[in-house]
């Protein structure tokens, strides 16, 4: 299942892309969580991706909050 909105965090807006499970996987993030792919936006440039494995982890402290809200709504 695909899920995708946008997050307001502080004055930036994060957009983001997540496909998750009814269970996890060995390709889930955060110890075989239900999460496979998860993509982090800002102003058009991505922020972080996960497919399968981090392609780009999320380092701005935007990115790492929207991150964590998504990880514990969706994993």
């Amino acid at each position: 299942m695909w899920s995708k909105g946008s997050l307001k965090i502080g004055n930036h807006i994060i957009h983001y892309w997540v496909k998750h499970y009814e269970q996890g996987s060995q390709y889930g993030i955060e110890n075989e969580g239900r999460i496979s792919k998860l993509m982090l936006k800002e102003n058009g440039a991505v922020i972080a991706n996960y497919d399968r494995g981090w392609d780009m982890e999320p380092e701005t402290e935007a990115a790492q909050l929207a991150y964590a809200i998504l990880v514990k709504k969706y994993n």
